[in-house]
């Protein structure tokens, strides 16, 4: 493992705020459902093996082709159902260089152990003048999905209890303020999920993992009523709904065969076609004060799909079916209700007027192949420091104690 370390991030002039990031990831520890999950379930619920890989290769949306073979290279995996989920170097690249951040197995010895622990979490970050973190899952994949396509519902639900019990008084509760609570839910009842997002709201979660593209996982769209109870939910108790990419389980991509570079360029498709989704769902009209998120979406395209929007809604909205369900413009409810998230978008900044200057955010994405982990301070002075201190503080932060309805006030 080649550690890197940050001489040049200690050189900047340390006078932008400390970072609120909202995308991060967790790498479960292997205990997780083991110790969460009630014992009626534990010996059919998730569990870390160690295997021996043969063949793998990314096929797109997350989903691989892969082999096992006991002679070959040892990487843990979740196993649960017909699942094996194989630990990945991508996925869990802080401390390789960019050129060793490949698809190769890996087990948790050979992680970083921020990944999975949360004191080692809260010293890099501390390293990485990041304050505050919000943190995406893993195993059950953006939004919880894998427990979704569970054969058993009553498994299903338990383990997707046993993740929020876990993410709420472990991962956050032991952080000291640290690490910010995103649960997941039962997406294939929007009842169920309305009453898991009310159970933890209750102990101070107030942020939900949800789909980008619904129908991508075989359910029902916004467009359908289906999610109104979750919306409603969500509404009621400030939950913001975070969407990132590749939460439908599909990333955009040209044909099987274009390098994974294609799809990386073109992940903000997803997002880009969410929100104009929900643009014209009227679900921001029945529900106004329900706050969205897009997740790694980065916020360069949005000023040209606000335009659009908008142009669509005045010129064909009658033939285009929202005349009666979208009162005014789309583009109003986006600077209502609606965030974009970046960590590399110099574009976007530049169109900081256009995109809403209330409605930007910073990730760093740990531990992920798109990180800026060490670097960060660096790089997001560089990207800021042409803007005036009160948007910086926005941008980096202010915008996220709003978004993400954080009980603090500095």
């Amino acid at each position: 493992m080649t550690m890197t370390s940050d001489p040049a991030a200690a050189a900047v002039d340390q006078t932008i705020p400390r970072i609120i990031s909202v995308d991060d990831h967790v790498v479960e520890p292997p205990h997780v459902w083991q110790t969460w999950l009630p014992e009626r379930f534990r010996a059919a619920g998730p569990r870390v093996e160690r295997r021996g890989i043969g063949h793998m290769r990314h096929i797109g949306g997350g989903a691989y082709e892969q082999t096992f073979d006991p002679d070959g290279r040892p990487a843990d995996c979740w196993v649960f159902e017909d699942l094996v989920y194989i630990h990945k170097r991508h996925v869990a690249a802080v401390g390789y260089s960019r050129d060793e951040m490949t698809m190769t197995p890996m087990t948790y010895d050979e992680m970083r152990p921020g990944c999975y622990d949360v004191k080692a979490r809260i010293a890099d970050m501390d390293m990485n003048h990041t304050d505050m973190s919000l943190c995406f899952p893993t195993f059950p994949r953006f939004c919880g999905q894998a427990f979704t396509e569970a054969t058993d519902r009553d498994l299903g639900l338990a383990c997707v209890t046993a993740y929020n019990d876990w993410m709420v008084e472990e991962w956050c509760g032991e952080s000291d303020g640290h690490l910010i609570p995103l649960c997941i839910v039962p997406l294939w009842d929007a009842d169920l999920a309305a009453a898991e997002v009310r159970r933890n709201a209750a102990r101070g979660c107030h942020a939900v993992a949800f789909s980008e593209i619904p129908p991508h996982l075989g359910l029902p769209s916004i467009h359908s009523g289906f999610w109104d109870p979750f919306f409603a939910a969500c509404e009621e108790t400030q939950t913001t709904v975070n969407m990132h990419i590749g939460s439908s389980s599909r990333m955009p991509a040209t044909s099987p065969d274009a390098p994974v570079a294609v799809a990386a360029s073109l992940s903000f498709n997803n997002s880009m076609a969410s929100l104009c989704d929900f643009l014209f769902s009227g679900v921001l009209v029945r529900f106004p004060n329900l706050t969205l998120a897009y997740s790694e979406g980065q916020i360069g395209w949005l000023p040209y799909v606000l335009e659009r929007v908008d142009d669509v809604w005045k010129e064909h909205r009658a033939w285009g079916g929202v005349a009666d369900l979208i009162p005014e413009p789309p583009s109003t409810y986006y600077y209502r209700q609606v965030y974009g998230c970046f960590f590399r978008d110099k574009h976007g900044l530049e169109s900081l007027h256009r995109v809403g200057v209330d409605n930007v955010t910073f990730e760093t994405d740990y531990p992920h192949t798109d990180t800026t982990w060490p670097h960060t301070l660096e790089v997001a002075t560089a990207m800021v420091d042409h803007l005036p201190a009160d948007v910086q503080y926005k941008v980096l932060r202010g915008n996220a104690i709003r978004m993400l309805h954080l009980d603090i006030d500095r």
